[in-house]
């Protein structure tokens, strides 16, 4: 049998604007005329979100309002397990698109909302509302209906965080115009036909592309540089192609670069744990070696050695134990510094020596 031809596809790929690819992907775009859902392509396309996190992402975007979003609730929506929505979940909060605000409603009560941003860097610029405009427009007849202008309705308790939506709404009845002996009314400027944007619940934990950059720590230096430990320096940064070759570095890199190890031989590290941290678990490809070698020796820097009294244990105080003894008459062990008798034994002694005395 002859292979079958979807003569729709077909007809589909003819209407493609331009010549077809003769790999990849190609698309054909049908526009929506109803359910769907706009999806920003910082979102398909995040580099660090996985697809998982990027499929609820979308699907929680597709839902309305009221909507539970729950791990137990979305699981039972999608085909993915709980531990998978639960890490998908982390990762939305982790770059702002989700967040748990903690709201007090009127009645003092504390609900926890959970808020879904479609596009998080976007509350970090200053949103400014928009400037009223008024057109110049003639007065009405007043045979003419009333016109319905939209005015802002506040929004309910459970959805504060969206923007008030227009309803409309009767318009006051016009005022014949002024004659000659009647002023003219005072210009009152319309209500808005928005309300300004809300405060942002939440500022997303992920900096905006354009957010300053810290600048680089600066690369270590030994505390008391000698011939002795550039040299050293020198040779071993020279020699790390034999271990890796993509470490092969020109003399201004290993210049630039023998300060950084010249720390780490000051600090007494043997030359083999430098080049196992230098030239260990590299990156393919490695596109700047002298720059990941920089970071490696600034950030990777041990402390110095601890002297002999730093590593010799604190001494304790020493306690005096007064020793046992044994009684000279009823053999009862008692501690004093010296043998004799005991306490009751002295006791008795002495009473019975001012009895005898008394008696005398």
């Amino acid at each position: 049998m002859d292979t079958q031809q979807n003569t729709a596809l077909t007809r589909a790929l003819a209407e493609v604007p331009g010549p077809l690819p003769t790999s990849g992907v190609i698309h054909i775009a049908i526009p929506h005329t109803d359910r769907f859902t706009i999806v920003g392509n910082h979102l398909a396309q995040h580099p660090e979100l996985s697809c998982t996190a990027v499929g609820i992402a979308v699907r929680i975007q597709s839902l309305p309002q009221g909507i539970e979003i729950g791990i137990k609730a979305l699981a039972a929506r999608c085909r993915e397990g709980e531990k998978r929505i639960a890490a998908a979940l982390r990762e939305l909060e982790a770059f702002g698109y989700l967040q748990r605000v903690r709201d007090r409603l009127p009645s003092g009560r504390f609900i926890t909302r959970t808020v879904f941003c479609n596009q998080p860097t976007a509350l970090q610029r200053p949103r400014r509302p928009a400037a009223p405009q008024h057109p110049a427009a003639p007065a009405p007849h007043p045979a003419q209906a009333p016109a319905e202008v939209p005015t802002p309705v506040p929004a309910p308790a459970k959805a504060q965080a969206q923007v008030p939506t227009p309803v409309p709404a009767t318009a006051p009845a016009p005022t014949p115009p002024p004659g000659p002996d009647m002023p003219a009314p005072p210009t009152v400027p319309p209500p808005p036909l928005f309300a300004a944007h809300p405060a942002p619940l939440f500022v997303p934990l992920v900096p905006p592309p354009t957010a300053p950059k810290p600048p680089p720590a600066p690369l270590p230096r030994p505390d008391e540089p000698t011939p002795e430990l550039n040299r050293a320096a020198t040779a071993l940064l020279s020699d790390l192609r034999r271990h890796a070759p993509q470490l092969t570095l020109s003399e201004p890199d290993i210049r630039h670069l023998v300060p950084g190890v010249a720390a780490w031989l000051e600090r007494a590290t043997h030359p083999d744990a430098i080049r196992r941290t230098l030239t260990t678990d590299l990156p393919h490809p490695l596109r700047h070696p002298a720059k990941l070698l920089k970071h490696r020796l600034t950030a990777l820097l041990p402390p110095p050695l601890p002297g002999a009294h730093d590593l010799t244990a604190p001494a304790r105080p020493r306690i005096t134990v007064t020793p046992f003894q044994t009684c000279d008459d009823c053999d009862r062990a008692f501690r004093s510094p010296t043998p004799g008798h005991c306490r009751d034994c002295r006791e008795h002694r002495e009473h019975r020596t001012e009895a005898t005395r008394t008696a005398a």
